[in-house]
């Protein structure tokens, strides 16, 4: 026994009556001779849309063709939901494939998508360039006073920063990396930061304990984030910057029985990546010719570089240099630290004497 169910639900459209039937037994359900009684007639009208500006009826002209098919026809001609990117591929597809949150790096406006995915806290609106507004670069704002820097060192670091921007109009191999060591508490992270300061380079500064995650890859990832969020202030702000890894060696360095993590090679595999590709990052986005990463320069510092892995020290990708201050540049910093004070060179000359090792 059957139900049957008839619907002149379509015919306005142009389309025939349909009529099902329906078994009455659960068990019929599978039963192949159950089909539509009639099929939709072969005649097809197409249903256009047409905005009450009359100025925009080109934009829905009948699409009767010859082949009666919707398949080129374009929603308006403002309409972004066809745009291709570079390559040819679907822009907005894209974009959703390459941004780690949907709701935040592509844009969530209230009332232009759910509400269950805008979310009502936080604030409803986001925008595409969210992630490119927080404040990744360090400013030297609270380095108030004048410091002594040394010309040795200040001629190191300089020569670095600007042989990097420059790599691409000189005919020879430029280091990424500036390797600066030497023993502790004399002056390698602070100094660095005066010369910043005196430049007016914005960099992204790191430290060893951002060199481990109990999540393998976390932190090869994170050093190309900032790397290309460091070359995004060259590009948008017109600043210079750099990345600054203070401590490398106690992050990546070998000491007696430490034991070696995926993360330690990831990190070190990602700094060679770098110094061989400077502009070329990948954070898991599709490869792109036309995505070029301005070379940044990466300084780093440390005590002992000898525990570190050798192909990453070597000279095509870092350039060394050892930091000692000679006893006039203690005395010269010394003294102007407490210039100010009154005190002359002569008694900051016998307070270096009586503590000779006293360096930092």
């Amino acid at each position: 026994m059957a139900l049957f169910f008839k619907s002149d639900l379509f015919s306005p459209l142009g389309l025939a009556s349909l009529s099902f039937r329906f078994p009455t037994s659960s068990s019929s359900l599978f039963d192949s001779r159950i089909i539509p009684a009639t099929k939709l007639s072969t005649k097809q009208t197409a249903i256009a849309c047409s905005s009450l500006n009359s100025g925009n009826d080109e934009n829905f002209q009948d699409s009767s063709n010859s082949n009666g098919s919707l398949n080129n026809r374009r929603l308006s001609k403002q309409s972004s939901w066809e745009a291709k990117d570079e390559e040819g591929n679907d822009y907005l597809y894209t974009l959703g494939k390459e941004s780690d949150n949907m709701n935040i790096a592509v844009g969530a406006r209230a009332g232009i998508i759910d509400d269950l995915f805008a979310g009502n806290f936080l604030g409803k609106d986001s925008d595409i360039v969210f992630d490119y507004r927080q404040k990744a670069t360090r400013s030297f704002e609270y380095l108030q006073g004048d410091y002594y820097i040394a010309p040795l060192f200040m001629d190191k670091v300089v020569c670095h920063i600007a042989k990097n921007y420059l790599a691409h109009l000189l005919n020879t191999k430029v280091p990424l990396i500036l390797g600066i060591w030497g023993g502790k508490g004399q002056g390698k992270s602070f100094q660095t930061e005066l010369i910043f300061r005196a430049m007016g380079v914005e960099p992204i500064i790191m430290s060893a304990g951002e060199l481990e995650s109990e999540r393998a890859g976390e932190p090869g990832k994170l050093i190309r984030e900032r790397y290309r969020t460091a070359s995004q202030v060259v590009q948008n702000q017109g600043k210079m910057s750099c990345l600054v890894i203070n401590d490398i060696d106690a992050g990546l360095g070998r000491f007696g029985n430490t034991q070696m993590t995926v993360n330690n090679q990831i990190v070190v595999g990602t700094l060679m990546n770098l110094s061989d590709n400077p502009t070329k990052v990948s954070i898991g986005q599709v490869w792109k010719e036309s995505d070029v990463t301005k070379r940044i320069p990466i300084i780093v510092t440390g005590n002992d570089f000898s525990t570190i892995y050798a192909p990453l020290i070597r000279d095509g990708r870092m350039e060394k240099f050892y930091w000692q201050p000679t006893h006039e540049d203690i005395l010269n910093i010394v003294h102007r630290m407490y210039e100010k004070d009154g005190m002359s060179r002569d008694e900051v000359g016998e307070i270096v004497k009586s503590f000779p090792n006293q360096v930092g």
